[in-house]
């Protein structure tokens, strides 16, 4: 019995250290001279944050534009596909569901109507320090968009 139990908080260990490994978790920021935005789209600042929660991930990032209007968006989701709600300052937005392709690969795809309207892949580079997130989507016009936002991830600050 006491062997069963070992194994299991080993493993549950085991679980945690791996989850805590997650890539994406941490601060990242908008290096905007670094991305590539539509005329007119491209943020003043962005801020994302994700930390992991057990299976799941926590995911909030603010946006400031150029004409001083900011946006968040909050939600948990876990990498399985399964959709979850997005919310942001002015209430529900479209939800996400996540699938990551490999250790540092996330598909993020983003539904209206039960039809992906835009999906985004983000790639956090093979040291740690950049996150690269590519997003296609559709302008009012049915146009094709491509952004490419690069994030720079920050250093924990030691209190």
């Amino acid at each position: 019995m006491k062997t069963i139990q070992i194994v299991i908080a080993a493993m549950l260990l085991a679980a945690s250290a791996a989850a805590s490994a997650d890539p994406f978790a941490g601060k990242w920021m908008l290096d905007v001279q670094r991305s590539k935005y539509p005329a007119g789209a491209r943020p003043k600042s962005m801020v994302i944050e994700i930390e992991t929660a057990g299976q799941a991930i926590r995911y909030h990032s603010e946006t400031t534009y150029a004409n001083g209007r900011t946006t968040q968006a909050n939600y948990s989701a876990e990498y399985n596909g399964q959709q979850a709600v997005v919310m942001g300052a002015r209430g529900m937005m479209l939800p996400v569901s996540l699938k990551k392709v490999d250790r540092r690969t996330v598909v993020a795809s983003y539904t209206r109507l039960l039809q992906v309207v835009a999906t985004s892949r983000r790639v956090v580079s093979s040291d740690g320090r950049s996150m690269t997130i590519t997003t296609i989507s559709k302008d009012p016009a049915g146009k094709r968009v491509t952004t490419i936002g690069v994030y720079e991830k920050q250093r924990k600050q030691q209190r």
